[in-house]
């Protein structure tokens, strides 16, 4: 029936109305310049997009690309703990890895482990634009579930002649209380009739961040025995599962209640410096009419240090007594007889760098095709320089005057800390940090050095005519990915001084001088908002100090050291160096072949302007994974700490597996235009998400280092198929009046192939638990495919600006469900839910006129599950679960045109001191908070 209606467009001819005559004399700039041409985009592409445009070369809207694209509707973010700053985004619902980030169309590498970006590491000031497609491109990319976003940075041709662009800014957090400076030159020029040009730019960027932290590092579920809870009369306790055991036979020591608890608790204060140099230069040459070639590098060099100091306790299920539960099976209250209280120092520094190189060949061959080659070169490093990546230090006291401490739960994660009871030397509370009581644990130093390695390339033609638009083509890509790391945990060295020292009446471990320690910073008002209670102080020490008095006591192989743990560490000589890791070597190849075919059309239906795209991709993909795999032959106990344990193991193996597969993915975009202002959009497609590289090692990887009650070990699978979506789309959009829209857009996605992690508890080698004398249960994660699900949501979203006054806003929201939630009652080992899902809102509104520019943004977003697995994934009941809270975060930002050259801008962040909060199954169960402070910026552009 459509084709029938069917007649030529160029049929019809609408003259403009006078009134659309009139609006096209508004000149605007600015913010709204931009959010015309952003909406122009929208409007005119065939399928469904989102667009950010710079407001002038040099001027994008924010200082972070993920708080821009925040702005958009259906697009949240996910934040840095330690930094506060955005480095993720989530569209729908689908987070990280489901988007696909690309740079002028390419493949950008990242070291991290997985296809995500981190945002961070893209510099804002000088992009030209970000283009959101919800809906694929199947000449681009079919690969994102969720989106393709596309970063496209200036070129010399976008603006001929002379252009400079300069920016010098100061910003402070609060908390940080320091200056730090950022700054950025561009310089473009064209030659010769505007055949020939250059432009590079260089940005200097820095932020400095302090944030309060409080953390329980894991909720684990397990089951406990009647006997540890509050009120038991039993007269003795020893909880076991053992049927066998004599303990067995008194049913008050039967692990039979269900309950979650507690594994690791405590506060960290964290300083961190982020320093960022992006560079660019691209050149643009026109040797003939109709062929420009592109020849362009972009690089970035980010290190990003952390130093750290606070407290962390560490809490057996067996092991607790007087045990209190709410009606979820959540620990409200215990006791834990002996504890160790350990104050904790660390620095954290990466550095991370990326470098990628493309040539892009345009050729007009005729009138009516054009050809395209394109070709790149991408490669991510982390910790090129081979550093310590990880440097900690762990002291305290325990043993012999360990009190019977315990935690206090007393309200919801989102406002509420839980409370550290009966703490101190002897549980004296006024000996929280007695120094005198004070010797030195384990020290762990970790280096982590991966690098990601693409290349890839890509052929299109596109002939046109009249209203027909034919694309076909093909890409390459191979993607590289080697990950290695070195620790204190291979070579046992993190043991060397383990005990807490003479204090606590044990024969290992030093006393820890009271010079080492800088002072003490106070826990009141730790967290805004926050009720609940910490002890009094931290301790302000560093890790690097520590371990140099460590180390200047000699070595222990030539001379008697007092407290040395003289059974841990064979070769051991006071350096704590770090040694390789075999159980993290992974190496992993991914190489894409992919096809496509598309035709675009314009046409009518009943006089009405019809848009049509239909496209196809094939994509054939290859994986080879090479890892190291080893059994465990034993495991022996320390003999300074009852609490900590060494696996041995037998002969390594490389291990090398291989896999392929391959889809067809279609794609269909329709657009009647019901009048000059109104559109109608149907969108179908079919697109897929492949497994993270890390999650494809062949070998399972079970630590050397580990402690009792928590033994672990993590399996990949190198067979994961992708996820694979059927999408669908349906959208009205209402262009009113200039600069000005309102859109409504259903979508649904069925999802299938999800990767799920399941957590078993299982012997490995038949290896005897020395704690317990029976058969050593693991904790083993694995992946594998399994469940699908549908997702489905409407985006809403409405800008408008108010005649020539200078006032508009920005409004959208979205609303997500799916028959895949989260259900906290089920203990299965094999739970899933959807992750990423969350209703969110955004509005802007502006001020832009007579050189005047304001902007104040708010953008909230509802609780979601993020992910499977918690910092201590050690629990009966599968991977446990990680909610975020729901958050609202306020920014500022204005600026002053004092001439046609120079600007001044300010911008405040995070005005209202929002803090990001975490929690496990239950509301109750709180997993981290972060306060990250508000940070101000101000300073000068300069354009000429």
């Amino acid at each position: 029936m459509a084709l029938s209606l069917i007649t030529p467009a160029q049929a019809q001819t609408t003259a403009p109305s006078t009134s659309q005559a009139q609006d096209e004399e508004i000149i605007v700039t600015g913010i709204r310049g931009s959010l015309q041409r952003n909406l122009d985009a929208k409007r005119n592409a065939s399928g469904v997009i989102e667009q950010i445009s710079s407001e002038d070369i040099g001027k994008f809207p924010d200082s972070n690309v993920a708080a821009s694209l925040q702005r958009l509707p259906g697009i949240s973010i996910q934040r840095d703990g330690p930094r506060g700053e955005p480095n993720g985004v989530t569209v729908r619902g689908f987070g990280g890895d489901f988007n696909e980030t690309l740079v002028d169309g390419r493949r950008l590498s990242t070291a991290t482990g997985g296809r995500s970006i981190d945002f961070s590491t893209v510099g804002s000031d000088f992009v030209g634009g970000l283009t959101v497609l919800k809906t694929p491109d199947v000449s681009l990319s079919s690969s994102s579930i969720g989106a393709t976003i596309n970063v496209a940075y200036p070129k010399p041709f976008d603006r001929p002649g002379f252009h400079l662009a300069a920016s010098v800014s100061g910003s402070i957090q609060d908390d940080a209380g320091k200056v730090v400076p950022t700054g950025g030159l561009l310089i473009s020029k064209t030659f010769a009739d505007d055949t020939f040009g250059i432009l590079a730019n260089a940005i200097y960027t820095r932020h400095d961040t302090q944030t309060n932290n409080v953390f329980v590092h894991g909720w684990p579920g397990g089951r406990y025995a009647p006997c540890q809870l509050a009120g038991s009369t039993a007269t003795s306790c020893n909880p076991t599962s053992d049927t066998t055991s004599a303990a067995y036979a008194t049913p008050s020591n039967r692990q039979t209640v269900v309950g979650w608890f507690e594994q690791q608790f405590g506060a960290t204060q964290n300083y961190t410096r982020d320093e960022r140099i992006d560079g660019r230069i691209a050149l643009q040459w026109k040797p003939a009419d109709g062929v420009l070639l592109t020849l362009d590098n972009n690089f970035s060099d980010q290190r990003v240090n952390t130093d750290n100091f606070g407290f962390g306790i560490w809490f057996n299920q067996g092991s607790l007594r007087n045990v209190k539960l709410d009606a979820n099976g959540t620990t409200t209250d215990f006791t834990q007889a002996n504890s160790q209280t350990d104050f904790t120092a660390g620095t954290d520094s990466n550095l991370r760098r990326t470098n990628q190189t493309g040539l892009n060949v345009k050729w007009d061959a005729t009138d009516n095709l054009q050809v395209e080659a394109d070709g790149s070169w991408s490669k991510s490093w982390l910790n090129p320089d081979g550093r310590i990546s990880s440097k900690g230090a762990d002291v305290g006291y325990g043993f012999g005057i360990g009190p019977s401490l315990g935690i206090s739960i007393n309200g919801d994660s989102k406002d509420v800390i839980p409370v550290l009871h009966d703490y101190g030397v002897n549980g004296t509370g006024s000996r929280w940090a007695d120094l005198a009581a004070i010797g030195s644990h384990v020290t762990v130093n970790i280096a982590n050095k991966n690098t990601d390695e693409i290349k890839q390339a890509r052929l299109g033609l596109k002939w046109q005519q009249d209203d027909l638009t034919l694309r076909f083509g093909g890409s390459y890509l191979d993607d590289k990915f080697r990950f290695r790391s070195a620790n204190t945990f291979a070579n046992n060295y993190w043991q060397a001084y383990s005990g807490y020292g003479p204090a606590s009446g044990t024969n290992g471990g030093v006393a820890i001088p009271a010079s080492l320690f800088k002072g003490t910073v106070s826990t009141t008002n730790f967290l805004p908002g926050y009720t609940g209670a910490l002890p009094p102080v931290l301790l302000n020490f560093t890790a690097a100090d520590y371990q140099a008095y460590l180390t200047g006591l000699g070595n222990p192989q030539t001379q008697t050291i007092p407290g040395y743990n003289t059974s841990c560490c064979t070769g051991f000589n006071g350096q704590f160096a770090v040694a390789n890791d075999v159980g993290s070597t992974r190496d992993i190849g991914e190489q894409t072949w992919a096809l496509y075919v598309s035709a675009n059309f314009k046409s009518e239906i009943a006089g009405m302007p019809f848009f049509f795209n239909a496209g196809v991709r094939e994509e054939v993909t290859h994986v080879s994974s090479t890892g190291i795999g080893r059994l465990p032959t034993s495991i022996t106990p320390s003999t300074t700490d009852p609490t900590l344990l060494t696996v041995n193991f037998g002969d390594q193996q490389a291990i090398t597996t291989k896999s392929n597969y391959s889809y067809l993915l279609p794609s269909m975009d329709l657009k009647l235009e019901l009048t000059d202002a109104l559109h109608l959009r149907l969108d179908a497609s079919r697109t897929l998400t492949r497994p993270t590289l890390n999650l494809l090692t062949p070998a399972l990887n079970i630590g050397v280092g580990q402690r009792i009650g928590a033994l672990t070990a993590d399996g990949g699978n190198p067979t994961l198929q992708p996820y694979l979506a059927d999408n669908f789309d349906a959208a009205l959009e209402w262009y009113y009046q200039r600069n000005s829209y309102t859109a409504v857009n259903f979508f649904l996605k069925d999802v299938r192939n999800f990767i799920v992690q399941g957590v078993q508890r299982q012997s490995i080698n038949g290896v005897v638990d020395p704690s317990t004398g029976t058969t050593a249960q693991f904790a083993v994660s694995q992946r594998v495919n399994g469940p699908k699900a549908t997702v489905k949501g409407v985006e809403l979203a409405w800008q408008n600006t108010f005649g020539n006054s200078g006032f508009g806003f920005i409004a959208n929201a979205t609303f997500v469900d799916t028959n895949r939630p989260y259900d906290p009652t089920d203990i299965s080992q094999s739970g899933f839910a959807v992750t990423g899902l969350a209703n969110s809102a955004n509005f802007v509104g502006f001020y832009d006129k007579n050189g005047v520019e304001f902007r104040a943004a708010a953008n909230w977003r509802d609780k979601y599950l993020l992910a499977f697995g918690q910092a201590q994934n050690t629990g009966s009941f599968g991977a446990e679960p990680t909610f975020v809270n729901s958050s609202l975060q306020i920014d500022l930002s204005a600026s002053y045109q004092i001439n046609e050259r120079i600007n001044i801008f300010g911008e405040a962040l995070n005005i209202t001191d929002e803090v990001q909060s975490t929690h496990g199954r239950f509301a109750n169960q709180l997993l981290d908070v972060w306060a990250y402070g508000r940070r101000f910026t101000a300073g000068v552009r300069y354009r000429f």
